[in-house]
């Protein structure tokens, strides 16, 4: 009876495992500094090589610079 209820709970395991790790990359690229200074570094070739408006560029930009201020706030904590 355990190796039928293992099969048939297999497929839910494997959702809840790929959605745990899924969830911990998102953590990382939100929490990390260097990605963060990366994708602000990304954003600034972008409107220099005029591939985003400046409008575009400074919403994105203040989005990244309170995440990067969040993140070295939670450091300080």
């Amino acid at each position: 009876m355990f190796l039928i209820d293992d099969l048939l709970m297999a497929p839910l395991k494997g959702m809840l495992f790929l959605g745990e790790k899924i969830n911990e990359v998102i953590q990382k690229e939100t929490s990390d500094e260097g990605t963060i200074k990366e994708r602000l570094m990304a954003l600034q070739l972008k409107f220099e090589m005029d591939e985003i408006d400046e409008e575009e560029y400074d919403k994105k930009e203040d989005e990244l610079l309170k995440l990067l201020s969040n993140i070295r706030d939670e450091k300080t904590k």
